[in-house]
């Protein structure tokens, strides 16, 4: 599948612990209808099978409605299940190594705080950057903070787009406004509510709104 801009308006990564027993694909097409383009699959404590296993139920529910789901971290997962692409943090593998490995049309999403890893990432071959964290996160408590100011200069250095991410919120969102970025990545702000449909229909519109 190949990248495309629009993708990253809203971008849901999954976390369990938000969940609360929900099963997890039910979660991800209440969000996909409620207007998420883009979905992250980001387990931290499962084994490769297991990994796979979820994935490629995953893949099943956003190629329905022909959205991309992205794995975290493991490329290699990412690829024997089927998913559209993988999203790598900074220590992760190296996004040139991937994209020699699963080739063009596999979609790589790099983490980015500086310009320079920005600029690196896009070199290297990434589709598009993550960009924060913007705010705290509930999600990752130790996430280095960036400012509006460096989330400008990252999204004005480089031709690949952004997400932003990082403790967004509906409330918040307008601090980030007009800074460049494609769109947002968000955790809690979808999976935790009871209602993640109509939480995606309303940080959509405030998206929308902002960008």
């Amino acid at each position: 599948m190949k990248l495309e801009k629009d993708m990253l308006r809203l971008y849901a990564i999954t976390d369990r612990g938000c969940l609360r027993g929900r099963d997890l694909a039910q979660q991800v097409e209440a969000a996909i209808t409620g207007g998420v383009t883009c979905i992250q699959l980001r387990e931290k404590d499962i084994s490769y099978e297991e990994l796979v296993r979820e994935a490629a139920a995953l893949k099943k529910v956003c190629g329905k409605y022909g959205v991309p789901l992205i794995v975290n971290d493991d490329w290699k997962a990412a690829i024997e299940s089927g998913a559209d692409g993988v999203h790598v943090g900074i220590e992760d593998a190296p996004v040139a190594k991937i994209r020699k490995a699963a080739g063009r049309d596999f979609i790589i999403g790099a983490t980015a705080k500086t310009v320079e890893q920005a600029k690196a990432a896009e070199a290297a071959g990434a589709d598009y950057l993550g960009v924060g964290a913007v705010f705290p996160s509930p999600t990752k408590t130790n996430a280095v903070r960036i400012t509006p100011e460096q989330l400008r200069s990252i999204c004005a250095a480089v031709s690949i787009p952004a997400a932003a991410i990082g403790g967004i919120t509906r409330e918040n969102l307008s601090e980030i406004a007009g800074c460049g970025q494609a769109g947002i990545a968000v955790v809690s702000a979808i999976f935790a509510p009871d209602d993640v449909k109509a939480a995606a229909e309303e940080l959509l519109a405030a998206v929308n709104k902002c960008l």
